[in-house]
């Protein structure tokens, strides 16, 4: 996974598989990437429809990336979905629910030739208990925690409840060198300011981006992600410093400044740009 990979998927929108003019919308909604769900957005008597609309777009490659999550692997439905997806070239990547552990995966790898790439779902207190072994395992590209499933399981009144879950995602990924996981969904649509708020809880833990289940949200999610201009002036002064002197300094203020700080700043500076079109 690379460092453009990391600034660009900020916004991840899912849109029910059985609702194609949804998810026609959807690709027009300006989200970094379209997760067709199969899953929990379609009742069950629609997942047949569902699949072959999916199969039909991803026949052709689409300009923004399309990552599908399948039905729960220990259904009689994942192993199809997923031979009949993988060789169709307008699939990005499988995002799976409800992974437990690395053998989960492996299944995943031994149902088709060529697997895309994988983004397990923790939604489990077996799959955050595995999260570093699910997110080193060599298909994997990315994992997010499931927190309404984890919810339920844990028997959580609400979201305080997992601080240490979210935490143990967000260190997984980075041991496993791999992006900082996407926030899961805020599930009322209509409260941007709650959303806004949630956001920023989320970005202080080390989350970066988010799920979302409707386009209105797109924007309240960039918008808490992306650096403020403080941050902005912030990186800039440490970038410019970095540019004339070598090896550990000191900024003006006292501020000691190492090469783990420049990166840092260096990236502040990347997502900037996003914001202004750069």
């Amino acid at each position: 996974m690379t460092a453009q990979s990391y600034e660009t998927f900020l916004t991840w929108l899912y849109a029910p598989g059985d609702r194609p003019e949804v998810v026609a919308k959807a690709l027009d909604s300006g989200a970094d990437v379209v997760l067709i769900d199969l899953e929990d957005a379609v009742a069950p008597d629609r997942k047949a429809y569902a699949l072959d609309a999916t199969a039909e777009l991803l026949a052709e490659k689409h300009p923004v990336p399309v990552h599908v999550r399948v039905n729960a692997l220990n259904s009689p439905r994942a192993e199809s979905e997923v031979r009949r997806l993988t060789p169709l070239p307008g699939l990005g990547a499988l995002r799976l629910p409800k992974v437990h552990g690395p053998a989960d995966l492996d299944r995943v790898s031994d149902w088709s030739v060529e697997v895309p790439p994988l983004y397990a779902l923790l939604e489990s207190a077996l799959g955050v208990e595995h999260a570093y072994e699910i997110a080193r395992h060599p298909g994997v590209r990315g994992i997010a925690l499931g927190e309404s499933d984890l919810r339920a399981e844990l028997g959580l009144a609400n979201g305080e409840g997992l601080a240490w879950p979210r935490g143990r995602a967000v260190v997984a990924a980075r041991a496993a060198a791999l992006p900082p996981p996407p926030q899961s969904v805020y599930p009322d649509i209509r409260d941007t300011v709650g959303l806004a708020r949630s956001c920023s809880q989320g970005r202080a833990l080390g989350f970066f981006g988010r799920m979302a289940i409707h386009p209105r949200q797109l924007p309240v999610i960039e918008a808490t992600f992306l650096p403020t201009a403080a941050e902005v002036d912030a990186a800039m002064e440490v970038v410019g410093a970095a540019s004339t002197e070598a090896g550990a300094l000191a900024l003006p203020d006292g501020r000691f400044v190492d090469a783990a700080i420049v990166s840092d700043a260096r990236r502040v500076l990347a997502l900037a740009s996003r914001r202004h079109g750069g």
